[in-house]
């Protein structure tokens, strides 16, 4: 094997700015992985593990990012990145280095990031973490990234520390934070879903451990038929393929009435019915379940 250029010795110098949870577990990762770390956190008491297991504190964030050639960041908000680009230096040190943006931001809190750091000269990923911090560093760690190819390819050994489920979405800077909240939506929309059937099953007196376990043992298919309505939608081809959106107005219409006859909060279940009621009206109810994207995207009904 042939002995590492000073490049790729130099792509081994990384800097992480900001140590909460997260942060501090992306330092450790790049750690285990055998790179040069330097770290920064407004509150120095942070970096003392970090320093005990191997890193480089840097007094100020310039420093920390003139001595490294990637900088993850993993702040609060957008605010506490652009506070810390704002300190003294670190934009003339950010010249020629490439930003990975992990806090989490909006799509147009992304792409004006990513103007801004191309004006200082820099390369800009933007990066959406899918996962808690246990749960980094794992072959199925998905994290989702936007920005340059050749960003990307030059961060491509720092990404591969965190995970091994890099999905890239492409050079659009706010298509990581697009897809975040897309996949939130599903997430605390599935997550209220559980909820509301854990009271349900709870106030008729069931096991809500049971129903816990009948709902982990059926989302593998769940998912799946998920990802085939994605493909309908995809391909703009709603002809029944799965299941009608008809039958789910009458579920949902009685998941409503079960919840009420129960005096169960019943705000979820009575948005849920009203949009397949609605979609129902407007022409959509013979068509494949997916179909009701279509009132989501406020589209006409079919002539």
């Amino acid at each position: 094997m042939a002995p590492p250029t000073s490049q790729e010795n130099a792509m081994k110098q990384v800097a992480v700015i900001g140590l909460g949870q997260m942060g501090s577990t992306l330092a450790r990762l790049l750690l285990q992985a055998d790179m040069q770390v330097h770290v920064w956190n407004r509150s120095p008491g942070r970096s003392t593990p970090l320093a005990a297991a191997g890193a480089v504190v840097a007094p100020t964030p310039a420093q920390a990012v003139r001595d490294a050639q990637v900088v993850v960041m993993c702040v609060h908000d957008d605010a506490a990145a652009r506070s810390v680009l704002a300190m003294d230096g670190v934009a003339a040190a950010l010249q020629g280095k490439v930003l990975l943006q992990l806090t989490t931001v909006s799509p147009q809190e992304a792409r004006a990031a990513a103007g801004e750091a191309h004006a200082l000269g820099a390369g800009f990923l933007a990066g959406a973490i899918q996962v808690a911090p246990e749960q980094m560093g794992k072959p199925d760690t998905t994290i989702l990234l936007s920005g340059a190819a050749a960003d990307h390819d030059r961060a491509r050994d720092v990404l591969a520390a965190f995970g091994g489920n890099v999905v890239y979405l492409g050079e659009n800077p706010g298509a990581a934070a697009t897809m975040d909240l897309a996949t939130l939506s599903y997430v605390y929309g599935a997550a209220a879903g559980f909820f509301q059937g854990a009271a349900l099953a709870g106030r008729e007196g069931l096991d809500v451990r049971a129903y816990g376990d009948i709902v982990h043992a059926m989302s593998p298919s769940f998912g799946a038929f998920l990802r085939h309505e994605a493909g309908s939608i995809a391909a703009e081809d709603y002809a029944v393929s799965q299941s009608p959106l008809s039958i789910s107005v009458d579920a949902t219409r009685r998941i409503e009435e079960a919840m009420r006859e129960r005096r169960l909060h019943a705000g979820l279940p009575a948005l849920i019915a009203q949009l397949l009621r609605d979609a129902d009206r407007a022409g959509f109810g013979g068509e494949e379940f997916a179909a009701v994207v279509k009132v989501l995207r406020a589209e006409p009904a079919p002539s």
